[in-house]
């Protein structure tokens, strides 16, 4: 009687494709030469599962062994005897377990993926190779968050769309799947606040995940630029008005409108400042900072000579 290649990975022939992989998994870590040194008996059954999953593993070998046991798969099979596919040539194992081995697991460090698990197979047998190959995180992966500073005064959700690469229930071929990261902002997040969603990045069989980092950053606001918990909001007078006094109109982050008297002199780099109309703070909304109004003093493109002398004698006496 030939080999029964089911009965080394102890299955039954009617084996899923995952369970041909699960038993391989098992008794590939139970027989390794690095868990059983200088024990020959495991050293003869890690090549015999290596062989055997070689053969079940692929479709047409498996197809052939079912139909003609080992001395088919061997030997060969005459041609069209099977499906077209069929394997016509002796199957010969390449005799390298280790090569088997290495290829199932992926890399160079066929323990890799298993130095961060708590696992009594491995902690005995595996011990002395911790943390020679022991699994690196993937660098951080940064994206700016664009936010309104209405947003930010406020508060929002927003939605963020990834698609990132994710292990298959096989574990070893992956796919690009979509995936939905909900940011749920704070009132008065400032620019540089970092929200991390940690190991979202792409998966893979010998590496943990990057974290997701996204950076709050605030778009252009044609009223305000924002700093610290302060807002600016730049106003436009004219000369005339600078100099006399004259009311700003300021539409605010949260829709009132607010009329500020200016009764000094608008000099140049002069600054009104009214408390409490700034951005809330992050970690008491109810204490805000201030709205700072600077000025853009407009000057008249020419004057006639009548308002010349107006001018002249209103400010040269």
């Amino acid at each position: 009687m030939g080999v029964d290649y089911y009965s080394i990975l102890n299955l039954t022939r009617s084996a899923s494709d995952a369970a041909i992989k699960k038993n391989y998994r098992k008794l590939a870590l139970k027989f390794h030469p690095e868990k059983n040194p200088d024990d020959q008996a495991a050293a003869d059954k890690f090549t015999q599962v290596a062989e055997a999953y070689d053969v079940l593993s692929d479709p047409r070998k498996r197809a052939v062994y079912d139909q003609f046991g080992e001395e088919g798969l061997k030997n060969g099979v005459p041609s069209g005897s099977i499906d077209a596919g069929a394997w016509t040539k002796g199957y010969v194992f390449h005799g390298d377990p280790s090569k088997t081995f290495r290829d199932f697991f992926g890399g160079d460090n066929p323990f890799q993926e298993f130095y961060d698990r708590v696992d009594g197979d491995l902690s005995m047998g595996f011990g002395g190779l911790h943390g020679r190959g022991a699994k690196k995180q993937d660098p951080a992966i940064e994206r700016d968050l664009h936010l309104a500073l209405e947003e930010v005064y406020h508060g929002c959700t927003k939605k963020m769309k990834i698609s990132r690469r994710v292990m298959n229930e096989d574990g070893h071929t992956s796919s690009i799947r979509d995936k939905i990261l909900t940011i749920t902002v704070k009132k008065g997040w400032k620019p540089g606040t970092r929200i991390t969603f940690p190991k979202e990045g792409d998966q893979g069989p010998n590496n943990i995940p990057a974290d997701i980092v996204f950076i709050v950053r605030d778009k252009p606001h044609p009223r305000f630029r924002r700093e610290g918990l302060n807002l600016i909001h730049t106003a436009s007078v004219a000369l005339g008005r600078a100099l006399t006094g004259t009311i700003v109109d300021i539409h605010t982050l949260d829709e009132r409108i607010l009329h500020i008297p200016i009764n000094d002199v608008v000099r140049p780099g002069y600054k009104k400042v009214v408390p409490g109309e700034g951005m809330p703070q992050s970690s008491d909304p109810s204490q805000k900072g201030d709205l700072i109004i600077e000025f853009n003093i407009e000057f008249p493109n020419s004057l006639t000579p009548d308002r010349k002398d107006l001018v002249r004698t209103a400010l040269l006496q």
